[in-house]
């Protein structure tokens, strides 16, 4: 019955979700869903615990309630390059 409850809200997008974010990696992580927020608040520990295990750094952790298409976002820019190349529409050859 509660997990029936659980993607109803879920698919309302009224679950409560863990969303941590993390600097290094630079990444999003949703954790869920739950019923309430304080289940969520309860299942914090652990997912935080495991991105340690890992030598996330930066960890911020956040409860909302939300509708995550992802469960892990990665940030595309940090692993992108800074530079920027031009191809000009011609070169002139001399």
């Amino acid at each position: 019955m509660k997990e029936t409850l659980v993607n109803l809200l879920n698919f309302s997008g009224l679950a409560w979700w863990v969303k941590i974010s993390t600097a290094n990696p630079s990444c999003t992580y949703y954790f869920g869903p739950f019923l309430t927020p304080e289940e969520a608040k309860s299942a914090e520990a652990g997912y935080i615990e495991d991105l340690k295990d890992e030598s996330a750094q930066g960890i911020q952790v956040f409860i909302e309630q939300s509708k995550p298409v992802e469960l892990t976002i990665y940030d595309e820019l940090e692993n992108s390059s800074n530079e920027t190349v031009i191809n000009p529409a011609f070169s002139p050859q001399t």
